[in-house]
């Protein structure tokens, strides 16, 4: 693997960090803890976010979604990863998950996790770039664990405020997402979440901007948008109740007891997310 670089932290390393996990390298705990140390706001947010994801998996189990495609997933060992969250409800059913990550380190170490807790018939892992979004549903079909002539469930978490530079420099986000809305089949759902500044207060919004520029150390750079902007992520597709909103207040009911992070004020999760359905 030519394009290994472990001599700068990892973007999804250090994520795994945050939250405990052991999928991490010491260049990656070294920035991570230095992060912790001045930011302390930062693990609460990213175990809120995380447990938004099993909500999400938990709510579309519950309404027949069998085919998961987590894009930027990194390789988090703290709670078993997107399979494992759908295998507590969905085992029955066959439930399929492909992790989509372009960092070899990261899928290197989410193949040997899923060779240990796997089931090769029904869970993979691509290396594959979100800024290529045609190849990688090329990669995607060729696993041969999920047919994407069915319903699948697209997961962008914590994926779109790292900037996804296109040829000349410019963030291709938004059109990548547009064209992953148009190849998904009709009854996909479409889940994201995204931090903000937007609406959290002066003192927050200056200390997750001066978190942002501790990026600029490493190969990812942050950028946070405004709700209404992250909302256009969704395009023309439907919302699902209760809309895009603060991390905490998407469907808490779902939370398993006692595992939701508790914030005074819910825009202190920093997180804005949502999820819509292509009828």
């Amino acid at each position: 693997m030519d394009d290994v670089d472990l001599d700068h932290p990892s973007v999804a390393r250090v994520y795994d960090y945050y939250l405990g996990g052991n999928a991490n390298y010491a260049v990656d705990r070294v920035f991570g803890e230095m992060a912790l140390t001045a930011f302390p706001f930062v693990r609460p947010a990213a175990k809120a976010n995380r447990l938004y994801l099993r909500r999400v998996v938990h709510y579309l189990i519950q309404r027949g979604v069998r085919q998961f495609i987590d894009i930027g997933s990194g390789v988090t060992t703290s709670d078993g990863g997107t399979h494992r969250m759908a295998d507590e409800l969905g085992r029955a059913n066959g439930a399929r998950v492909v992790y989509v990550d372009h960092e070899p380190v990261t899928v290197l170490r989410s193949q040997l996790q899923l060779e240990q807790h796997g089931d090769p018939k029904r869970h993979a892992v691509v290396q594959a770039d979100l800024r290529e979004p045609d190849l990688l549903w090329r990669k995607v079909r060729a696993s041969g664990v999920v047919d994407l002539r069915q319903p699948v469930a697209i997961l962008l978490m914590a994926v779109l405020h790292v900037v996804q530079p296109g040829p000349d420099g410019t963030d291709v986000s938004a059109q990548a997402v547009a064209r992953l809305r148009e190849l998904m089949p009709r009854g996909s759902y479409l889940a994201l979440s995204h931090g903000t500044t937007d609406g959290v207060s002066a003192t927050l919004a200056h200390d997750m901007d001066e978190f942002a520029r501790l990026y600029d150390r490493t190969p990812a750079r942050l950028h946070w948008r405004p709700r209404a902007e992250i909302e256009t992520f969704f395009g023309d597709l439907t919302m699902v109740e209760p809309g895009a909103t603060w991390c905490p207040l998407w469907h808490p009911e779902l939370a398993r007891q006692g595992e939701e992070i508790r914030f005074t004020d819910p825009g202190e999760s920093m997180v804005w997310v949502g999820v819509a359905h292509k009828p």
